[in-house]
């Protein structure tokens, strides 16, 4: 199954505005193939370090400059993800992405997230 988000209608700006809030969501390691395609340039692919419901940790070999908005495309263990996204954060080759307006999507991203925390919480059980 493949979900893909259309944000066209949005301004940079507004998207920003909507979604610059912290994240209240915690993060779980997550490492998967990601392909970023900024809008005037060609397919950036990288790797994810980590995920959580508003976003994803990405290494990637070019710099994208913080405010940018790119579209997102990566695999989880219910299907594959299309999703637009702002670079919120850079560190060296490490970028931090904001989901943008996940829509259906979103119900993939949760329930990745749940269960990368029900592993994590199994995990942890077990090594007490």
């Amino acid at each position: 199954m493949k979900i893909v988000v259309d944000v066209r209608g949005q301004t940079g700006s507004d998207s920003l505005r909507q979604y610059g809030e912290q994240r209240h969501s915690p993060r779980y390691p997550f490492e998967v193939e990601v392909r970023i395609y900024p809008r005037n340039s060609p397919v950036v692919r990288g790797h994810s370090v980590d995920i959580s419901e508003s976003g994803l940790a990405v290494i990637l070999r070019l710099d994208l400059p913080p405010g940018e908005m790119v579209r997102v495309e990566f695999k989880v263990p219910h299907g594959e993800v299309e999703v637009w996204a702002v670079v919120k954060q850079r560190t060296a080759f490490r970028h931090g992405l904001q989901f943008l307006d996940s829509g259906p999507a979103k119900e993939l991203i949760h329930r990745t997230c749940r269960q990368l925390a029900m592993e994590a919480a199994a995990n942890s059980a077990r090594n007490r």
